[in-house]
């Protein structure tokens, strides 16, 4: 399987995306026809979603399309080299995913040969579950279970800090309660800026940031770029 997993879609001072082409560049290798997925999308449209995302990937010789104006969806999902899933709200993302019946289809692909590009809550569908997102779940998803493409949870937007004077958990604490109730979890805190590649049956950590790995009842482990998990 060839994944691409972006822990965020926008860094201060570039623009939308433009720091994972170059990763999306050395990955297409001569993949031109894509589905998108904008399902996480809620407070912009998904034809909208889908146009900025076309807008993406057309300079790179992609043709996308929009997964909820395919005729046959299955069929698109089937046809397509890649598959590109955004971000926004996962648990959005999910239910649309699973009630339209594409979860399957989707897995079937990827591992088939299409390149999977998923970004925050499209990173997050690429594990087991859902159950590492930091989204608020403004709809019900009829169950966590995802595409469980990579074998370990991520959580986007991975950060411990907390403004001043704010008095809740910090991430790792969340993380944390996790393992107390499923201890057999590993989990990724993946910050902003950093992804994982996996290809030619490896996985590669990338990125400017020190990433974090959560096991119940050890210490966090540090990682930095060129990690291979």
């Amino acid at each position: 399987m060839e994944l691409l997993l972006l822990s965020n879609s926008t860094l201060p001072g570039k623009g939308w995306m433009e720091h994972a082409l170059p990763l999306i560049v050395d990955q297409l290798k001569g993949r031109r026809s894509a589905v998108f997925i904008p399902f996480a999308g809620v407070t912009q449209s998904w034809d909208d979603y889908t146009a900025k995302t076309a807008a993406l990937f057309t300079p790179l010789g992609v043709s996308v399309t929009g997964i909820h104006c395919a005729a046959d969806p299955v069929m698109a999902i089937q046809n397509a080299e890649l598959v590109i899933v955004g971000g926004g709200n996962t648990f959005q993302l999910l239910r649309e995913c699973r009630t339209r019946g594409l979860l399957e289809p989707v897995a079937e692909a990827v591992k088939r040969g299409a390149l999977y590009i998923g970004w925050s809550a499209g990173a997050n569908l690429a594990c087991p579950s859902i159950r590492t997102t930091n989204d608020m779940p403004i709809v019900d998803p009829q169950g966590f279970d995802a595409l469980g493409l990579f074998p370990l949870q991520i959580n986007p937007h991975f950060t411990n800090a907390l403004p001043e004077g704010h008095k809740g958990e910090t991430r790792e604490q969340r993380i944390r309660e996790l393992l107390v109730v499923a201890p057999e979890l590993t989990v990724i805190g993946l910050p902003e800026g950093n992804w994982i590649k996996v290809s030619e049956d490896q996985a590669v950590l990338g990125g400017p940031n020190t990433t974090y790995v959560f096991r119940a009842g050890e210490d966090a482990v540090a990682l930095e770029a060129g990690y291979r998990f």
